[in-house]
């Protein structure tokens, strides 16, 4: 059985991984059209990258602000930022997002044409960042529905 406290890592832990992964996708704008193909984004905006558009950076600065709201749900959640509004629904649509994404594995590994490093690797480790999320809101689940901070 996990204790609240043990939620606490989880979510902690989610948090990091949501924040790591935000920071990576701004590292990728930096980095270039080399790095959007790198990274899987596609060769249409590794493309655009190379001709100088912004749509590729604006959607890559998107998805890290998503990422980024995502970790400051995860770091509330455990209790280390004050609580914000709609907690547990947020962490578990968060938790969803990333098993769901996750869970791409099985149709890719079923799929030849999908199949390749870049979408194996990123299902699995989004699977695990769904697991985290996942395990640390159910620890913390009562707690999340009290109105003092954890």
């Amino acid at each position: 059985m996990i204790r609240q406290g043990q939620g606490n890592r989880w979510l902690v832990i989610g948090g990091c991984l949501s924040l790591c992964a935000a920071l990576l996708h701004l590292v990728v704008i930096a980095g270039g059209p080399d790095w959007y193909r790198f990274f899987g984004a596609g060769e249409d905006m590794a493309r655009m990258a190379e001709r100088g558009l912004w749509q590729p950076a604006l959607l890559t600065i998107g998805i890290a602000t998503v990422l980024a709201i995502w970790a400051w749900y995860a770091f509330a959640g455990a209790g280390r930022l004050p609580k914000l509004p709609l907690m547990r629904t947020a962490l578990v649509l968060i938790s969803a997002i990333y098993l769901a994404r996750g869970l791409l594995i099985i149709p890719i590994l079923i799929e030849p044409p999908a199949r390749t490093p870049f979408n194996i690797w990123s299902s699995l480790i989004v699977l695990v960042y769904g697991l985290v999320y996942a395990v640390g809101t159910w620890a913390v689940w009562p707690a999340l529905s009290k109105k003092e901070a954890l």
